[in-house]
Formats: C-alpha cells, structure tokens, sequence
C-alpha cells in the first residue's frame, strides 16, 4: 500500500503543478529534491511571484525509520518505526478576490521490531480560505467535495465537512481558518471500508482538486482590486499563520520528525499584516466575510 500510495502522489503532484503553471502563464515551479537523515526525502516544488500565484507550494514526502520520543507520547505508543508519505499543498494568489486553498493526502504506517506492520491509516483533506466570499465559489467547492465523498458513503460529507469546520478553528480568535472542505484522519481497516476501500477515496478526494478549485481561480482572477482590499488581505493571512504555527497537527508533526524546515514553512504567505485590534467596517464585504467565520455554513 505505501509503494501504491507514494506513485499515486508523485504523479498526482505532476498533474496538478502542470495545470497550475498553465494557469498561471508566467511562474514556473522551482523544483528541491532533499534527503532526510534518518531516512526517506521528498520533492518540493514552490511557485513564486507569478501573474496569478503570488507563492504556492506542492511537496510531497515519504519517510521512514524510528518513531521520535516526542511522537511516541503523541500516538501513546512504546518504540516502534514508521512510514509516513503524503502530498500538502497551499495556493496564496495575488489578487484578494481569489481564495487561498490548502489540500493534504496522506498515508501512514507503524511496525515493530520485527517489521511486522502494527498500524495503519489514511488522512487528508482539503480547504478553502476565501478573502471575500462569493458564495457560487462557496457552493461549488463543497459541492466537489460532496460529489467526491457520496461516491464512497453517503454519510462522508456531512461527518468531513464537520470535522473541517472544528478542526481549522483558531480557538483563539473565535473564528475559523476559512469556509472548510473536507478533513478526514486515522481513516482504518473495519468491517465496513477495507485499505483498498480507503485508498480508493482519498485517491477520489485527491484526483477531485482540480475540479473544486481551478474553475474559482478562472472566475476572480482578472478581477479589480484596491490597495485597501489587498491590504485586507494581508490582515486575514496573519490568521492563516497563527492557525498553521499555533495548532496545525502536519506543522508539528513536521518539526517534531527533523522534517525539511522550509517545507514544512512553505505554506506561509510572503506579505502578511497584524494590525493591534483591527475590525472591519459594519455592513462591509470585509465584515461579511467575517461573520460567516464565527459560525459554520451549510453549503450543501
């Protein structure tokens, strides 16, 4: 399964910085292969100050060997090995009429000292951080996702798309990350979804990316936009990275496992803002972008 998993995300990388470049028409992805010490490595491709992505990433991973003691108390095991391979991406664009979007398909495994297989899981998701709703955006992403996600368990929107809006909360501000998507973890053999069953819908979730996001990016991205809406903006990114350093579970995963820093940081936007105790105008577009924030919409 992970050798099945690992081709799936390098050519699901290839499909979507290929479509991405297109779509850009001027930035090319700068391509990092690295090597992790303990074990395993990655291909990092980043996209910078292009005609529509202003910086963007699509890393994937694969990598092996000792579980850390850290990591150990965190999944309450004793001193074993794991496998970990995945594909994260993050799209900051330019034009604040054009939404931010993050995505991560992930497969992981533990074994023992013997190298007998202990446990094994898949996880992922995907998300959309808007600056200024347009609610037709809205319904169309959650719509990909829905249509995803019924091909396997009627039941798998609705249960994901709660898990996204609790998950991509910062607790600290009250609101959440953006208007959620989907999010699933530890998803684990039973009786009803065997691994291939897993395989087959995160595979479905990854291969529908494109779908839910490009025809966004089609509709805003020649869209006007002023000085103060950008700036706006940068002030919404500034929550973007509280989320990612302060809660975000593949950021401390990450850092925890000796990962490669900068792609670990590479869904950080490059111009960010924190302004002391900055609120949007009443009855605003900003204000209106807000209040959907601090309670979860039914989009489907």
């Amino acid at each position: 399964m992970k050798d099945k998993f690992y081709q799936y995300i390098q050519d699901l990388q290839d499909t979507i910085t290929s479509k991405l470049e297109e779509i850009d028409g001027k930035a090319k992805f700068q391509e990092d292969i690295w090597k992790r010490p303990e074990g395993g490595g990655g291909r990092t491709r980043v996209i910078e100050n292009g005609n529509v992505f202003e910086k963007g990433g699509v890393n994937i991973s694969g990598v092996h060997g000792a579980l850390p003691k850290a990591m150990q108390s965190y999944f309450k095991v004793g001193d074993v090995d794991f496998f970990a391979c995945g594909l994260s991406l993050v799209l900051h664009p330019e034009n604040p009429m054009v939404p931010t979007v993050h995505a991560n398909w992930r497969y992981f495994e533990m074994y023992d000292k013997q190298g007998n297989i202990v446990d094994s899981w898949f996880g992922g998701g995907q998300d959309l951080t808007p600056y200024y709703l347009f609610e037709e955006d809205a319904k169309h992403f959650h719509q990909i996702c829905k249509t995803s996600c019924d091909k396997h368990n009627p039941s798998f929107y609705a249960t994901y798309k709660k898990k996204c809006d609790e998950y991509f909360y910062n607790a600290h501000r009250g609101e959440a990350r953006g208007i959620g998507g989907l999010f699933f973890d530890y998803c684990k053999a039973s009786d009803e979804m065997s691994m291939e069953n897993w395989y087959d819908f995160v595979t479905e979730v990854g291969n529908s990316f494109l779908e839910a996001y490009v025809p966004i990016v089609e509709r805003r991205k020649n869209l006007q936009y002023s000085d103060e809406q950008r700036d706006w903006q940068e002030i919404r990114r500034g929550r973007y990275v509280e989320f990612n350093l302060v809660h975000d579970k593949g950021t401390l995963f990450g850092l925890r496992t000796n990962g490669r820093i900068e792609s670990i940081l590479m869904s950080l936007p490059p111009n960010v803002q924190w302004r002391y105790d900055h609120h949007p105008k009443p009855e605003s577009e900003e204000e209106k972008l807000v209040k959907v924030l601090k309670k979860p919409v039914e989009w489907q």
